[in-house]
C-alpha cells in the first residue's frame, strides 16, 4: 500500500463545466513504477521469436503478436491464437 507521501493531489479541469482533483503518483514513485515496468518488459520469456530464437523480450513478444493479429485480420493467415497465453499458464 502507498503512504500518503508518495501520493499528489492535483486539482483538474474534466470538461467546461466540470472541476474535481485526482490522486497521481510523486515524481519518485512515478519514475520507480517506470523503471519497474521497462525491467517487466525487458525480461525474457520461452516463447520462440518469429524468426529465430528460442526466448525473447516480453516487449518483442507483444509487437509480434500486435503483427500476427494484424495479418489475420487482414487474412493474410487463416487463424491466430495468443502465444502470450503461455505466459499465464
Amino acid at each position: 500500500m502507498l503512504s500518503e507521501e508518495s501520493r499528489v493531489m492535483k486539482s483538474e479541469d474534466f470538461s467546461k463545466k466540470r472541476k474535481g482533483k485526482g490522486k497521481y503518483l510523486n515524481d519518485s514513485q512515478t519514475r520507480a513504477l517506470l523503471k519497474d515496468l521497462n525491467r517487466y518488459f525487458q525480461s525474457k520469456v520461452e516463447i520462440p521469436r518469429i524468426r529465430m530464437g528460442d526466448e525473447q523480450e516480453i516487449e518483442t513478444l507483444t509487437s509480434e503478436e500486435a503483427l500476427l493479429f494484424a495479418m489475420s485480420l487482414r487474412n493474410e493467415r487463416q487463424s491466430w491464437k495468443p502465444r502470450i497465453d503461455q505466459l499465464s499458464s
